[in-house]
């Protein structure tokens, strides 16, 4: 098949050169941005006088059935073309004949390839931006469910304070509310055009590159033809956003993980979203979540690689800029995947508000409650710390907890103790008391149960 570049040469090149050269098998993905891209440009041709109107309708028109035969499957992609570029110009010329040859006037594939990623990636960040706010969506309803169920809070994996699991599912909608605003941050940069920038330097054409921005609904023009067709930091700044998304999730899934083994049996999963064993009948295992949380090092992987290939590379385009493609199509496709099945694990998922109380009731977890208690009573909070901690140790030694201990017992340690005492440090006062912004009470926790309905 004859090369769209053959000229200095005569196109021919040794088959498994070809081969490697190609990347019409993963950029083929990007046949609807290419299409609607090369329509934008066949318009500005027309509109500025540098083909006819009649030729630019006929491009167009051309353009639009080889669009539609692809999308009917009347017609294949053809992967022994070097790139879906090459594919739709030579189909293109095929069906129109010089006619055809005319649309790649005043551009490159070089400004080419950037306007197709940019609009692809466009795309990618606002499906992904859908599952976010439905994930979201989920665990604030799910926080909204269980604003009151007491469970303890950890600190270095230990048991700190009694918290609510409405307040610790919060946090985490709180984290992806932060990387939903940081791919409309993305979004902006993104939606920069570069068509028109041609190879490097521009062209001699009289050209309208903010016509053909706007029609395809950019919010400026790259100012520079160098850094237009050179320019990959918004796949970099993708692939960082994508990989925070992410290690939100791993995080997530960690604990999700933790809370349904058996040493903890804080929830239980849906059937739909666990596995069994193939030789332990008994196993009921949390695979969705292991493998969320193991896809997320994929997607770092697929950052190093990016910012890898572009650290060393002089103006303008090379051809190592193709390898920026795979990478960011896995990560954007993982990242979907992620976040369908987890919003699906979250609505599913039962807590089991009993164990999470009994667990609360253990590891003294409202020893601050009770030095905050001596302090309220005038005693200086470093030394109401230190006898709260003495009484925690003491506890330890005889088996029981602080509840469990008399109003005599807590006078042999200080005669500011008093009958009302047990409330204060009760589990249930520990958390309501809890007032202040943020906090884990429950009217804390409906507080910021708004502000992300409010912000989604």
């Amino acid at each position: 098949m004859s090369k769209i570049w053959a000229g200095r040469t005569d196109g021919t090149v040794n088959k498994l050169a070809d081969d490697f050269n190609s990347s019409i098998t993963f950029d083929s993905r990007m046949y609807r941005q290419d299409i609607t891209g090369s329509m934008a440009h066949a318009a500005m041709l027309g509109a500025m006088g540098i083909i006819t109107k009649a030729e630019a309708d006929a491009l167009i028109d051309g353009l639009q059935n080889i669009l539609d035969d692809i999308d009917n499957g009347s017609l294949a992609i053809d992967v022994n073309c070097e790139d879906i570029h090459s594919f739709v110009e030579q189909e293109l010329t095929a069906r129109l004949g010089d006619v055809g040859k005319k649309l790649h006037t005043a551009r490159s594939r070089n400004d080419q390839v950037a306007l197709d990623i940019r609009m692809y990636l466009r795309d990618e960040i606002d499906e992904i931006s859908k599952l976010l706010r439905k994930l979201i969506g989920a665990v604030t309803d799910k926080a909204q469910e269980y604003k009151s169920a007491i469970m303890p809070g950890y600190t270095h994996l230990q048991r700190a304070q009694p918290i609510t699991f409405g307040h610790h599912l919060m946090a985490y909608a709180m984290m992806l509310l932060r990387d939903l605003e940081r791919l409309s941050d993305c979004r902006k940069r993104l939606n920069i055009s570069p068509i028109g920038c041609c190879a490097l330097a521009g062209t001699t054409y009289n050209t309208d590159r903010y016509f053909e921005a706007e029609k395809l609904g950019f919010d400026g023009i790259c100012m520079n033809s160098l850094d237009g067709v050179s320019d990959r930091d918004f796949c970099v700044e993708l692939g960082a956003d994508i990989s925070l998304i992410m290690m939100h999730l791993s995080r997530f899934s960690e604990e999700i993980i933790l809370w349904s083994s058996w040493e903890f049996k804080f929830i239980e999963l849906s059937d739909d979203y666990t596995t069994g064993s193939s030789i332990m009948p008994q196993k009921k295992n949390p695979d969705m979540a292991e493998l969320v949380r193991g896809k997320t090092g994929r997607v770092y992987g697929n950052l190093l690689g990016l910012l890898t290939t572009l650290k060393g590379l002089p103006l303008a385009y090379n051809k190592d800029m193709q390898e920026d493609k795979e990478g960011i199509f896995d990560t954007c496709d993982t990242v979907k995947m992620c976040l369908g099945v987890f919003e699906g694990m979250i609505t599913t998922l039962k807590a089991n508000t009993d164990n999470m109380l009994k667990a609360a009731g253990g590891g003294f977890i409202n020893a601050t409650d009770l030095a905050d208690y001596l302090v309220k009573k005038g005693m200086p909070f470093r030394t109401a710390y230190k006898l709260s901690g003495g009484i925690v140790a003491d506890c330890i030694k005889s088996g029981r907890v602080l509840c469990d201990l008399t109003l005599e017992e807590y006078k042999n340690y200080d005669n500011s103790f008093e009958a009302d005492l047990f409330d204060e440090i009760s589990l249930e006062t520990c958390v309501s008391k809890r007032i202040s912004e943020g906090g884990t009470s429950v009217s804390s926790v409906e507080k910021q149960i708004k502000y992300i309905k409010s912000k989604l």
